[in-house]
């Protein structure tokens, strides 16, 4: 049995998001959580996990929405992230069920300062559901880490309760990182700040647990403690929560492996990937340097055109297909191949 057995292809929303995620947990592996930034990766996504049937999350970040609508848009008021965000989900939305995969279109850090880009996907999934009965997108992030430890769970249980009644998974994130992410610098944090105590985690979840089953917890901290912690808070039940690896880039096979044993179910990967991207491009450019200094002559003749060579389609697709070989890594690395 495999998951298309459980939930259909296409963009997952509500209980069929549980249901991934249980699946994932009870048979050991994770799913990637792959930014885009263009119709293009994310066709190279897709492309990946259909080549190897298994299920894949796709993200935007509020720079990566930006991006998708277009640079030359202003986002003072997160009008071109909101605007960006909602069409990379109508893109996905379109397509995953051609490429025959259950898809989690998912948007990513969300910190205090950002959160009118969150309201704007948020009216966008309520305006979708009145139609179509299911939220544009099948999760968000918020992340009030930076926030004191009773704004964040407050705030995250005022949004679930606006978000669960529509199907939407949150996903929240609690302590903080050493590093520096999607505009938040704590590299120079003192480092006895960068753990999360089990009993923080237990918050959380014993807060957003009585608002609904569909949310998981981002902790940079030994994850085995957490649940054990919530195991013996809840008795029987083996691994409760649904807990999420931001360390996907750079990681070695030895943690990845580690951090799925403990009940992680996505692991976000990002600089890997963008690299991947450029790999295809830059290898190809190189390569046909002589094909595209000029429209017309090349290395075979002066009057040879070079259209076949400078065409986007050609170069573009490069990078593609080694982004959609590092996916595929990734999903083999989480144990999510042929799933």
């Amino acid at each position: 049995m495999g998951i298309l057995d459980i939930v259909p292809a296409g963009v997952l929303t509500g209980e069929n998001v549980l249901k991934l995620f249980q699946y994932a947990k009870e048979n050991q592996f994770a799913i990637p959580a792959i930014n885009v930034t263009s119709s293009s990766t994310a066709n190279a996504v897709l492309e990946a996990a259909r080549d190897i049937k298994s299920p894949i999350i796709i993200q935007v970040s509020q720079g990566g929405s930006a991006y998708y609508a277009g640079k030359g848009l202003p986002n003072d008021k997160q009008q071109a992230s909101i605007a960006g965000a909602v069409a990379a989900a109508h893109h996905v939305r379109l397509v995953a069920k051609e490429y025959g995969v259950p898809v989690v279109m998912h948007s990513d850090h969300c910190a205090e300062k950002l959160l009118p880009w969150f309201d704007g996907m948020l009216k966008a999934d309520e305006e979708y559901f009145k139609e179509h009965q299911e939220p544009l997108f099948s999760s968000h992030m918020l992340d009030l880490s930076e926030e004191p430890k009773e704004k964040n769970i407050a705030t995250c249980v005022e949004y679930f309760k606006r978000m669960a009644p529509i199907g939407l998974w949150l996903e929240m994130e609690i302590g903080i990182t050493g590093g520096e992410e999607d505009g938040v610098d704590n590299t120079g944090v003192d480092n006895s700040k960068l753990y999360t105590q089990p009993e923080d985690i237990w918050e959380v979840y014993d807060a957003l647990s009585k608002v609904g089953p569909n949310f998981s917890i981002a902790a940079p901290s030994e994850m085995s403690m957490h649940q054990l912690f919530a195991e013996a808070k809840l008795g029987n039940v083996k691994k409760p929560l649904f807990l999420v690896f931001h360390g996907g880039s750079g990681s070695t096979k030895e943690e990845i492996k580690t951090a799925v044993e403990n009940g992680v179910v996505k692991m976000n990967v990002d600089t890997d990937t963008q690299f991947a991207y450029l790999v295809g491009i830059r290898d190809f450019i190189q390569k046909k340097s002589g094909y595209l200094q000029t429209q017309v002559g090349n290395p075979d003749g002066a009057d040879k055109p070079n259209k076949k060579f400078y065409d986007p389609r050609v170069w573009v697709r490069e990078g593609e297909k080694t982004l959609a070989s590092r996916v595929k890594e990734a999903c083999s690395d989480l144990g999510n191949v042929g799933t």
